[in-house]
């Protein structure tokens, strides 16, 4: 799909088909986190797959209760890893650096699905203590998003966005 048609077209999906997912078309997803631009090249995240349905009920309860995650093929958690990033960046890259770095990833990620003709919607609210949990606690990495993957059951309407003249301001 072309790029602006891409965009265009892309929805929040809440809703999915029963149908797997087969591991080369998540393997082009991987690619495309992979190609993500990070700060330094340092990729400061580490993304969690989860095919499991007791953990993906468990992200869905984590994620006060948006119960669809669990009804996902599999869902992607994206961890910031801010040690890394500090290693070159202290401070800024503990608290910044790796934030962005895990969000651009699960952002290639999610355009990759949509390109490849899967649903998915961005999760940002949900407890930490409770994903880390559900992931099995790794050490020292930090929750930003869960990315749940499916083949779409609902074709949502686009829905309103402002124009870009209201957030864009020139520099004089």
């Amino acid at each position: 799909m072309e790029f602006f048609e891409l965009i265009q077209h892309r929805r929040s999906i809440r809703k999915y088909k029963p149908d797997k997912i087969s591991p080369e078309v998540l393997e082009k997803i991987y690619k495309a986190i992979r190609l993500a631009p990070s700060a330094g090249n340092l990729q400061a995240y580490e993304v969690f797959l989860v095919e499991d349905r007791q953990r993906l009920r468990e992200l869905a309860r984590a994620a006060f209760g948006q119960e669809f995650i669990a009804e996902a093929a599999v869902a992607l958690v994206f961890c910031a890893d801010p040690e890394q990033a500090a290693s070159r960046y202290g401070s800024r890259g503990r608290s910044l650096y790796a934030l962005q770095d895990a969000t651009i990833a699960c952002t290639f990620a999610h355009l990759a699905a949509a390109d490849l003709g899967l649903a998915s919607v961005w999760i940002g609210a949900f407890d930490d203590a409770a994903v880390w949990q559900a992931i099995g606690s790794p050490k020292g990495l930090k929750p930003v998003a869960i990315l749940p993957l499916g083949y779409p059951a609902e074709t949502p309407p686009p829905t309103a966005r402002r124009h870009w003249k209201q957030f864009v301001h020139p520099v004089d």
